[in-house]
């Protein structure tokens, strides 16, 4: 196996429930991209880390593991230390995509390090790398209208209306992930937060 450049963990929980809801936006894009670059993907079993995982080789010869853990969104820590253990890979070599309250749908920010904003895959991640220092995409998902529970916002569903916002919005972060593995987070950030909307 060769030296993986980075990891891409999406956040989500596993099961039929939670498909294609808010919380498991990580999920999506992690998703989209394989579909994206299906050519130069190739499924791994990850099944002691508990993750659905996919090698990408990508341009300039990267190589990239992408993966979803299946520990559910508290826990993800656990998979992704045992996929760093395993690969070998550094905090800072890892990239984790994840739902955002305070960006509305369709906006998408990368980051390096930095608060945790109350979101428990990150605290897991946190914890369990012992360091805050690794790369995020935010995925917005907006606040939830008043008087409407934020657990009940998270874990809906997408509504029809909000698809062509869904749909830019993977199709960003996905991009905007492959220029981080590539040129670099000032390059990501350059596209990514382009976004006039």
């Amino acid at each position: 196996m060769p030296g993986i450049d980075f990891l891409i963990a999406g956040l989500g929980n596993p099961g039929a429930r939670y498909v294609r809801t808010r919380h498991n936006i990580g999920f999506m894009t992690v998703e989209y991209l394989v579909g994206w670059e299906q050519a130069d993907m190739q499924t791994l079993s990850c099944g002691r880390s508990k993750s659905l995982c996919w090698l990408w080789s990508g341009p300039d010869d990267r190589q990239c593991l992408l993966a979803e853990p299946q520990t559910y969104m508290n826990l993800s820590g656990k998979a992704l230390r045992h996929l760093c253990g395993v690969y070998n890979v550094q905090p800072d070599q890892v990239v984790v995509i994840h739902d955002e309250l305070d960006l509305k749908l369709g906006k998408v920010r990368v980051k390096f390090g930095g608060g945790l904003a109350g979101h428990n895959g990150l605290k897991s991640i946190a914890q369990e790398l012992g360091t805050r220092d690794f790369y995020r995409v935010r995925m917005g998902i907006g606040r939830p209208e008043p008087g409407i529970d934020v657990t009940r916002h998270v874990l809906s569903s997408f509504f029809p209306w909000e698809q062509d916002d869904l749909s830019n919005a993977l199709t960003r972060a996905a991009e905007g992930i492959r220029l981080l593995c590539t040129q670099g987070m000032q390059a990501s950030m350059n596209y990514v937060h382009a976004d006039p909307n």
